[in-house]
C-alpha cells in the first residue's frame, strides 16, 4: 500500500504522518506529481488559509493532478474545504471536486469563531469511511465550514450544522483533525486506508 501525503505546507503534516505511522502506514510526504499519481491512497492535509494552500498547490503544479486523480483522495481540515468549488475565505476558487461553497461560521453570543475543541459527530448516511464513528467525538479547529449537503456523511454543530465528513465517489474529506482525535481519528484514517472509499 503506497500512501502519498501531499506536501501542501500545513503545520499538521508531521502529526498526520505520525498518525499514519501508528497504524503501520509509512506515507510518503511529496509534491511530486508522479509519486502522487502512482500512490494507492492520497491525503491532502492543510492548516492555513484556503488561498495560501491553493497558491502552494498551483506553484507545485498539483491542481490538475489532484483534479484528475483516479485513486481515493482524503482532504483534511482546509484540505477538505479545498475539495469544494469555492471558499469565502479570501474569495478563493478551489479544486471543484465537490459541489458547493465553504462559508464562514457565524459568531454570536456564546458561539465563538474559530470553532476550537471537541465536538460530537452525527451520522447523516452510511459509508465504509465512517463505520464505527457515529456519536463519537472529534477535535476541530476552523472558522470556515462546508454546508450539510448531499455528500455529507457526518455533521457537527457549532452555531449551525456543518459538514464534518463528506464523500462523493473517490473523493472524501474530514473537517476535524483525525491526527488529534484519538480513537475516532485513528478509525477514520484506518477506514480510508482499508476501504479505499468503497
Amino acid at each position: 500500500m503506497q500512501v502519498a501525503l501531499v506536501d501542501a505546507g500545513g503545520a499538521n503534516i508531521g502529526s498526520v504522518r505520525y498518525a499514519l505511522e501508528r497504524l503501520g502506514v509509512n506515507a510518503t510526504l511529496t509534491a511530486d506529481a508522479a509519486v502522487i499519481r502512482a500512490s494507492d491512497r492520497v491525503i491532502l492535509p492543510g492548516v492555513s488559509t484556503a488561498a495560501t494552500v491553493m497558491a502552494r498547490l498551483r506553484e507545485q503544479g498539483l491542481i490538475d493532478v489532484l483534479r484528475q486523480l483516479e485513486q481515493p483522495l482524503l482532504g483534511v481540515c482546509v484540505g477538505m474545504q479545498l475539495l469544494f468549488e469555492h471558499s469565502e475565505e479570501d474569495d478563493t476558487p478551489c479544486l471543484g471536486l465537490l459541489p458547493g461553497r465553504v462559508a464562514r461560521l457565524p459568531s454570536r453570543p456564546g458561539i465563538r469563531v474559530p470553532h476550537m475543541g471537541w465536538n460530537t459527530l452525527q451520522a447523516r448516511r452510511e459509508s465504509g469511511l465512517t463505520a464505527g464513528l457515529a456519536g463519537g467525538h472529534a477535535y476541530f479547529v476552523h472558522s470556515y465550514a462546508a454546508p450539510v449537503g448531499v455528500d455529507c456523511l457526518m455533521s457537527s454543530e457549532h452555531g449551525q450544522s456543518f459538514a464534518a465528513v463528506v464523500q462523493r465517489g473517490r473523493v472524501a474529506g474530514a473537517q476535524f483533525h483525525p491526527e488529534r482525535s484519538a480513537e475516532v481519528g485513528a478509525k477514520l484514517i484506518g477506514n480510508f486506508i482499508e476501504t479505499g472509499l468503497q
